[in-house]
């Protein structure tokens, strides 16, 4: 983990300078004196005056943490982070508002921010908030990319295959998924070293593990158990 150097000295731990504090604040002097204390410690500040300045801007990705009033003109900050998890924009959010009361707390936390904080901010409090919303991220950031990786795997695999592994993570033996599927054992036992191999998984509870992560969606299973029609094979082996 990198340091965060203040100007007056004192050392301050958090994330690279690759990451980036979204400030969104209508009021100019709120936005002009955040961006002065975060940048005092080597983080990167963009700053807009509106969600829908912000949303303008099309981020894709972003690595590091959002800074969200709640009152502002036009879009407010908590339709902005509803709209950002409908949206798939995945930053860490630190309210820091004026106006806040414990509705409002509780539906900002049960959406999914980091913390609620009121203005004026106690500067300790606020770097503090900062430090564990990138934590966040780097943490999310990195389980994203190794779902991304395991659906790639298993995008690799063979209908057949695909089905087999529905089965095996299931719990079903060889034999049980042979008779199922009309096949030899020895026909299923090829497909699992396959699926294995093309995985990266070295034990089955490894397989297990992966198909967890991937969901049922990301295995190709419909509610209730049926099996989508592109992941879906014939019958033959």
């Amino acid at each position: 983990m990198s340091t965060w150097r203040r100007r007056d000295g004192r050392a301050t731990h958090g994330g690279p300078t690759s990451e980036t504090i979204f400030l969104i604040d209508d009021d100019v002097s709120v936005r002009e004196g955040l961006t002065g204390l975060i940048e005092s410690v080597g983080l990167p500040v963009q700053t807009f005056g509106s969600a829908l300045e912000f949303l303008a801007a099309k981020p894709v990705e972003p690595e590091g943490c959002l800074i969200l009033d709640v009152q502002m003109p036009g879009m407010n900050g908590l339709d902005l982070q509803r709209k950002m998890n409908s949206s798939g924009i995945f930053l860490p959010v630190i309210f820091l508002t004026g106006h806040g009361d414990i509705p409002m707390t509780v539906e900002a936390l049960k959406a999914g921010a980091v913390h609620f904080l009121t203005k004026p901010v106690r500067e300790g409090a606020l770097m503090n908030a900062i430090q564990q919303a990138l934590e966040n991220d780097r943490k999310t950031r990195s389980e994203r990319a190794a779902i991304r990786k395991l659906r790639e795997c298993f995008d690799l695999l063979a209908p057949r295959e695909r089905q087999v592994m529905r089965l095996v993570v299931s719990g079903r033996l060889n034999k049980q998924i042979a008779h199922e599927l009309g096949v030899s054992e020895r026909t299923i036992k090829f497909h699992r070293s396959q699926i294995m191999r093309k995985m990266c998984a070295e034990s089955l509870a490894d397989l297990v593990k992966q198909a967890e992560k991937l969901g049922p969606l990301g295995l190709g299973v419909r509610n209730g158990g049926e099996v989508s029609q592109a992941s879906s094979s014939s019958r033959s082996g």
